[in-house]
């Protein structure tokens, strides 16, 4: 697949007017949803540093946490994997008036569990066939489905993860699974090309983002996911902010009964000398 080949990021000053613009949009996006009562699932694949949990962050970040959930799931317990595949998931799908957003999804099952062999072949054999059935079904249900491939390179990948080595604030991002991903790059590829292959379906198409320049990645995110769903500005007319109550006869405790807790900022200025 043919990428830019420029990674040279845009300004953070011109990334932040756009955010801040998409920032308004994305609360009236959550209102429509919740006044019409849709049901939104996105779900987010990619390779490992790709830039999935930078992405949801900058969507989820002006939206109400009651209507829009991100799911993350960890590996199945003893139990679950003796469940049908997808019952995990289907607790997490989304009601009428919210978003549910998939860091990851059962596409763990064509991407890592096929390529780490933590699935057998019948198991993967038998996804392949009743992912898009699946999918077909809640797409029935009135559930829009939005797919992401966060497509990132090679070279953009290993400095990322070489990034992730050398900062202390980012060594919690890399797992011996991360290593092992890295050593399958091409097994990884053919895994995702096979399962583009069967799950590239018109109910649910994969979207595949150009994710080596992680600003412009979020900003095309944002924009495309708006335009997947019609909304209207529903925002209120101005109100009136009405007068305080007057404390008449109530006196309240003094300060010093509280627990406050100790005023460490802002720093004090030290005296020049």
């Amino acid at each position: 697949m043919g990428k830019n080949k420029d990674s040279k990021d845009m300004s953070k000053k011109d990334y932040y007017k756009e955010i801040e613009k998409f920032t308004v949009e994305l609360v009236k996006w959550q209102e429509w949803i919740k006044f019409k009562q849709l049901k939104i699932l996105v779900i987010f694949e990619g390779r490992d540093a790709a830039g999935k949990g930078g992405a949801i962050k900058t969507i989820t970040a002006p939206l109400n946490p009651r209507s829009c959930r991100v799911v993350a799931l960890p590996a199945p317990t003893d139990r679950e994997k003796t469940q049908w595949y997808f019952q995990r998931y289907v607790a997490q799908l989304p009601a009428g008036g919210e978003i549910v957003i998939f860091d990851r999804s059962w596409y763990n099952r064509a991407g890592v569990e096929r390529v780490m062999g933590f699935c057998t072949d019948e198991e993967y054999t038998e996804f392949t066939h009743s992912v898009t059935e699946f999918e077909k079904m809640l797409v029935r249900s009135g559930i829009q489905i939005i797919k992401y491939w966060l497509s990132v390179s090679d070279d953009e990948q290993e400095n990322r993860f070489r990034d992730r080595m050398e900062d202390s604030t980012k060594q919690w991002k890399l797992s011996p699974m991360d290593m092992s991903a890295r050593s399958k790059w091409v097994e990884y590829s053919k895994a995702k090309d096979d399962m583009f292959i069967f799950s590239h379906i018109p109910e649910a198409p994969w979207n595949v983002v150009d994710a080596d320049n992680k600003r412009s990645a979020r900003l095309n995110i944002i924009s495309h996911l708006l335009n997947q769903t019609h909304y209207e500005d529903l925002t209120p007319n101005a109100l009136s902010l009405p007068p305080r109550q007057e404390a008449g006869d109530y006196c309240r405790p003094p300060f010093e009964n509280q627990n406050f807790i100790p005023l460490v900022y802002p720093k004090k200025k030290k005296n020049k000398e």
